[in-house]
C-alpha cells in the first residue's frame, strides 16, 4: 500500500474498508480465546493489541522504501492529527468495553454501531458539506435495520442508560476520526502509515495506566497459546486493518465508511457459525443480508459518485 493516499482510487478504498470490517470481525473471537486461556482484561487486551499493532507498523514503516508518491505534510498538522487520532482510537475502544460491561454486547453493539453512520452523515454534510443522497440514506437505514436484527433478533438484551450513553460516546470518537480523516485527506497530504503509526503510539499511552491497574501481565497456563492469539490480533485486525481503513477513510465519505465498518459484526457472527459452533438462526441470516446488501449498495453509489467527481473535474480543467 503507497505510503500517501494520493491518487487512491475509490474502488481501492472501498476494498480496503471492506477487508477491514472484515478482519475487525475477527478480534472478538480472537478475544474471547484468549479471556478463555488467560484472566487478561479488556482494557489490558486493548493495550497489548495497540502496542503490539504499533510495533509492527513501525516495523513496516521501515522496512518499505520510501515511495516516490510520499508526500510532505507540515509537521504541525501531522502532531495535530496524531493526537487527535490517538485519543479518539482510545475513547472509541475503552467507551466500548464500558459500554459492554453496563449494558450488554447486543446493546453496546447496536448504539455503538448503529450510531456511527448517523452521526457520520450529519457530520459529513455540517463540516465537509457532503450530502449522501436518496439512495445513501435508504441503504443507511437498511444497514441499521440489519445491525439491530443482527444483534437483538435472539432477544434477551437489557437496555441501560449508562450503557447506552457509553456506546454513543464511542461512536463520537470514531467518528470524529473517520471525518477528521477525510478532511485532511481532501488536499491529498495524507501519509496513511505515519497516521496509523503515530495514532497506536498515542493511543497505548492514553491506555497504558489504566491498563496498569487493571492488571497488564495476565496469568495463564497457556503462555504460547496466549501469545499467539494477541499476535493475530495485533497483526490482522489492528495492523493491517486499521492501516488500510485510515488509507480508505481519506477519500471515501465519512458515512460509506461507518456502513461498511458494520462487516464487523457480520464477519463475527460467520465465524461464530462456522467455527465456533453456534447455531444459525433466521435473525441471523436475515440481518446478515439486510447489512451486506445495504454495503453493496452504497459502494456502487460512492463508486458512481467518484466517477461524476472525477469527469466535473476535468470538464472544469478543459474549459479553463
Amino acid at each position: 500500500m503507497s505510503n500517501a493516499t494520493v491518487g487512491l482510487p475509490i474502488g481501492r478504498g472501498l476494498s480496503y474498508l471492506i477487508v477491514a470490517g472484515v478482519a475487525w470481525g475477527t478480534a472478538g473471537a480472537a478475544g474471547s480465546l484468549a479471556y478463555r486461556a488467560s484472566d487478561i482484561g479488556p482494557v489490558a487486551l486493548s493495550f497489548w493489541r495497540c502496542a503490539a499493532g504499533l510495533v509492527l507498523l513501525a516495523a513496516a514503516r521501515l522496512l518499505r522504501p520510501r515511495a516516490r508518491t510520499d508526500v510532505a505534510e507540515p509537521l504541525g498538522r501531522r502532531a495535530l492529527r496524531a493526537v487527535v487520532t490517538g485519543v479518539g482510537l482510545a475513547v472509541f475502544q475503552t467507551a466500548y468495553f464500558a459500554a459492554v460491561a453496563a449494558t450488554g454486547l447486543a446493546v453496546a453493539t447496536v448504539v455503538t454501531l448503529g450510531a456511527g453512520p448517523v452521526l457520520s452523515a450529519l457530520g459529513a454534510r455540517l463540516t465537509l458539506g457532503e450530502r449522501l443522497g436518496r439512495g445513501g440514506i435508504v441503504a443507511v437505514a437498511g444497514a441499521l435495520a440489519g445491525l439491530g436484527v443482527l444483534t437483538l433478533g435472539g432477544g434477551g438484551a437489557t437496555v441501560r442508560p449508562w450503557g447506552v450513553l457509553l456506546g454513543l460516546l464511542s461512536a463520537a470518537g470514531c467518528c470524529v476520526i473517520t471525518l477528521l480523516t477525510r478532511r485532511w485527506g481532501r488536499d491529498g497530504r495524507v501519509d496513511a502509515a505515519s497516521t496509523s503509526v503515530a495514532a497506536f503510539a498515542v493511543t497505548s499511552l492514553c491506555l497504558l495506566p489504566f491498563a496498569l491497574a487493571e492488571g497488564l501481565v495476565p496469568y495463564t497456563a497457556d503462555l504460547g497459546r496466549l501469545l499467539w492469539l494477541l499476535a493475530y490480533i495485533a497483526a490482522v485486525p489492528t495492523a493491517l486493518a486499521y492501516a488500510l481503513y485510515f488509507a480508505a477513510a481519506a477519500v471515501v465519505r465519512p458515512a460509506t465508511v461507518a456502513v461498511i465498518m458494520l462487516l464487523e459484526p457480520v464477519s463475527a457472527a460467520v465465524l461464530a457459525v462456522a467455527l465456533l459452533g453456534e447455531r444459525l438462526t433466521l435473525a441471523t441470516l436475515a440481518g446478515t443480508l439486510l447489512m451486506l446488501g445495504s454495503v453493496a449498495g452504497l459502494a456502487v453509489a460512492e463508486t458512481r459518485g467518484g466517477a461524476e467527481t472525477r469527469g466535473a473535474t476535468e470538464e472544469e480543467a478543459a474549459l479553463t
